[in-house]
């Protein structure tokens, strides 16, 4: 077995991983990727909904009030799906997901998002342009439709929580929602139009875009099992094919999977999934999509991308290892087919992929508390392509001594115990 040499190892190729290593490489390090399938977003980051959302400061929240945690509870919320079957497995983490959506702990949440997603757009922008993606990064911003004066009401309230935190939006009438998208259907009511995001038509083409970068400037990506992980007296090591990789720091990014190192290594940090799922369809007609289009009271979004129209789910709770449920996604097909005129699947079946979510939605980044050398990067919930370049270059300038661009401590893997 050869012995390769280098400055770090990052574990995972997805979004997080690969803006990790571009930003380390930016600061002179030597990195090799290990990822177990040898490509970049070859999986959770392959499935989202395609917006770098720098409007995301409040985190999302487990229901507060009884009547909402009751629908939830028995599956009447279609913004959210449980599988009964993992409850008992899943269930000490949905309670502290519970404690952690108290509004004292949600505050104290936004505040520790707030400084991240602000430097989302621009740190996207600062990898898109080298790896020759900017045609990958639209500045088109999405929306926010709601069907009921309920959902209007939720929608206003949102936007005046949101000011202060220098987030601005327009609320939209039927008339101007139409202006934006013509053929939305009239149970389309109103919306709230977010236009300082930036959007992807496809999220995977634009990781690997980055990936490219990596490998360009020097950048090694090989196919490894982390769980082959090991600390040496000189640092980290790893198995990757007929190499063993050698590097005096190592970098946990690999998002849900993270557990499956941590565990080994002594670490409980309480790292839960919510599953999603999205399928792409022709539009009928003429019908056209120009933004993603959140259905708020169904929870689904309506992308338009490359390959189509792509509908996303919201959270689906069950262990990360289920096999997958088209339970979700056909409950909610019918109301998106009313929402607008969607024609064919174009997919042989769904995509299913798990975000990594803490109780409290915030991601962990930083250094390990008892391995010298060993960093974290994962738990970025639903917010992995919004926050993988920003958080890259948190992790980075912590790991070469820089002044960070934020206080790190709300990130620290010990706010756990």
């Amino acid at each position: 077995m050869s012995l390769v040499k280098t400055d770090v190892i990052v574990l995972g190729a997805g979004i997080v991983g690969i803006s990790a290593a571009l930003h380390l490489q930016a600061r002179g390090r030597d990195v090799v990727v290990v990822d177990r399938l040898g490509v970049a977003a070859g999986e959770t980051s392959y499935g989202n909904t395609g917006i770098v959302q720098s409007e995301a400061i409040f985190p999302y929240v487990f229901p507060r009030n009884p009547r909402d945690i009751a629908r939830a509870a028995l599956n009447r919320d279609p913004r959210a799906h449980i599988h009964y079957a993992a409850l008992p497995a899943i269930a000490p983490w949905l309670w502290r997901y519970f404690l952690a959506s108290a509004p004292r702990t949600r505050l104290a949440g936004a505040m520790a998002m707030r400084p991240l997603v602000a430097r989302s757009v621009v740190e996207h922008e600062a990898l898109a342009a080298p790896a020759g993606a900017g045609v990958l990064l639209g500045k088109t911003g999405w929306i926010k439709a709601f069907r009921t004066e309920r959902g209007r009401q939720a929608a206003l309230t949102e936007v005046d929580e949101l000011k202060p935190y220098g987030v601005t939006a327009e609320i939209l009438d039927r008339a101007r929602l139409l202006a934006l998208e013509p053929h939305l259907s009239d149970v389309a009511a109103g919306g709230v139009y977010f236009s300082a995001p930036s959007t992807t038509p496809d999220p995977g083409a634009l990781v690997r875009a980055y990936a490219e970068l990596f490998a360009a400037r020097g950048g090694r990506l090989l196919v490894g099992e982390a769980r082959s992980l090991e600390q040496t007296g000189a640092g980290w090591s790893i198995a990757a094919g007929e190499a063993r990789i050698e590097a005096s720091q190592a970098v946990i990014a690999l998002g849900p999977w993270s557990p499956d190192v941590l565990a080994a290594l002594g670490y409980r940090i309480p790292l839960g999934v919510k599953r999603g799922y999205h399928m792409h369809f022709g539009a009928e007609g003429n019908a056209t999509l120009s933004h993603p289009v959140l259905d708020a009271e169904y929870g689904y979004v309506l992308t338009p991308m490359a390959r189509g129209i792509r509908m996303t789910t919201g959270a689906e709770f069950a262990r990360r290892d289920d096999p997958p449920s088209s339970a979700h996604f056909d409950r909610l097909e019918p109301f998106a087919r009313a929402f607008f005129p969607l024609a064919e699947r174009r997919d042989a079946q769904l995509w299913m992929g798990s975000r990594p979510c803490l109780p409290d939605m915030l991601p962990v980044i930083g250094a390990a508390a008892r391995h010298k050398g060993l960093w974290f990067d994962f738990g970025h919930q639903h917010l992995g392509l919004t926050l993988g370049p920003v958080s890259g270059l948190l992790l980075a300038q912590m790991m070469t001594g820089e002044a960070p661009f934020t206080d790190p401590a709300p990130y620290r893997a010990e706010r756990f115990g």
